[in-house]
């Protein structure tokens, strides 16, 4: 990968920025300010995650905004309420709280003298879903998203459940969030009352998987933030982008097809990450990408992103099934539509060791009735759900597996 810095505009980073909130809360952001913007104001990208931007998302932070600040934004990176140097306590994802907070980052972005007015919001997984679910509040400056890896469903499609089973994933995510909750704020930037900081943190954050496994079916709680439930909640264009082998790809299908603005959708072979970073392989040069779409809606420059197919896909060869790949074959195709004129949907039955047509299934050759047969250690090659394409995240061959229990494929 070749690391760019050499850009149309000179910037400067402002490592600790204050934004209050309405409730006095105050939340911490680091901004990439470009130079220009002293003498005409610019548009404004925001990315609002708990993820720690002192260090826990700092290479891909500097990465990112860097090189979009470099091509004339203003780039804010904001810790979440409870999260790095930000006051308060993170008591669950997307709280109302968080939502609200975010309209409040959004029009403070706005009435800054180095912005014109127009704001984006991208991020990925966590910072892609509330980008969608602030972008179905509707703030007035805010013109245009990018939610890569995110989903529109939180019950049926995320990290929690799937197919109405609990998520191994949501074992673990608890538990990274647990660790992120438990960490103290820097005190060279918040100084002396760090220690106040985190105290409260410890005592208030709690244990998340708790609460979400009180909660195992579609109910208000994981309808909230869940922008299916109204899609025409969103009325501002919307880049949606995953990986086959991520977790939320599906989402960019239901996105695409249900929202009624423009829109572009970005599926590639990669797992949990952005695009320019992506693995396994071929990563894109997606930073240029981006600079088309924010250029395109937050500048009106026609670039001639909206001109382009409205999804466009890597279609990976076959090969064995690996635990990791470096890179997946394949090549794009471009559709200029979602759902395709060119796609119709098929119907196959189940048969012992085939899928068939319904019309040549045999009855009489056909079991009444099947055992079932479920050793606990079946399902260890199945890899995660939300794979991050290191180690062993990937489903390995499962053909031994699937000798000892009942396959449906």
């Amino acid at each position: 990968m070749i690391y760019l810095d050499d850009f149309p505009e000179r910037v400067t980073i402002h490592d600790h920025v204050v934004i209050p909130m309405p409730d006095g809360v105050e939340l911490s952001a680091r901004i990439w300010l470009p130079d220009c913007a002293r003498d005409a104001p610019v548009p404004a990208i925001l990315e609002y995650i708990p993820y720690r931007k002192r260090f826990g998302s700092a290479a891909r932070d500097e990465l990112t905004h860097g090189y979009l600040s470099g091509h004339g934004y203003a780039c804010v990176r904001v810790d979440i309420r409870g999260s790095g140097e930000s006051e308060g306590v993170l008591e669950d994802e997307y709280l109302q709280l968080e939502l609200e907070d975010g309209l409040a980052i959004i029009d403070w972005l706005a009435a800054q003298d180095w912005c014109d007015g127009n704001v984006g919001m991208m991020g990925i997984s966590w910072g892609g879903f509330n980008a969608l679910q602030i972008a179905a509040l509707r703030p007035a400056p805010l013109k245009a998203i990018m939610a890569a890896c995110a989903s529109d469903d939180r019950f049926a499609d995320d990290v929690h459940h799937m197919g109405g089973c609990v998520l191994g994933d949501n074992l673990s995510w608890a538990s990274v969030m647990f660790a992120y909750n438990s960490m103290p704020p820097d005190p060279e930037l918040v100084g002396p009352k760090w220690r106040d900081m985190w105290l409260e943190r410890l005592e208030g954050s709690g244990f998340w998987l708790e609460k979400w496994l009180r909660h195992q079916r579609r109910d208000e709680y994981w309808k909230h933030g869940s922008v299916c439930e109204d899609h025409s909640a969103i009325r501002i264009p919307v880049m949606a982008v995953s990986g086959w082998a991520d977790g939320y790809t599906n989402a960019v299908f239901r996105l695409l097809r249900n929202l009624d603005v423009p829109r572009r959708g970005l599926i590639g072979p990669w797992a949990h990450t952005y695009p320019h970073l992506g693995k396994p392989g071929p990563a894109i040069d997606f930073l240029k990408e981006l600079v088309r779409w924010w250029d395109h809606w937050l500048k009106g420059i026609d670039t001639g992103v909206m001109d382009e197919p409205m999804l466009l896909a890597w279609m990976q060869d076959s090969e064995a099934p690996q635990s990791s790949y470096s890179e997946r074959d394949g090549h794009w195709v471009a559709e200029e539509h979602w759902p395709s004129e060119r796609i119709t949907p098929r119907r196959f039955a189940l048969t012992r060791g085939r899928l068939a047509d319904p019309g040549q299934v045999d009855a009489a050759h056909e079991p009444e009735s099947l055992s079932i047969q479920s050793p606990l250690s079946t399902g260890l090659f199945a890899g995660k759900w939300c794979a991050y394409a290191s180690g062993p995240d990937l489903a390995h061959d499962q053909r031994q597996e699937d000798g000892g229990a009942m396959v449906f494929e």
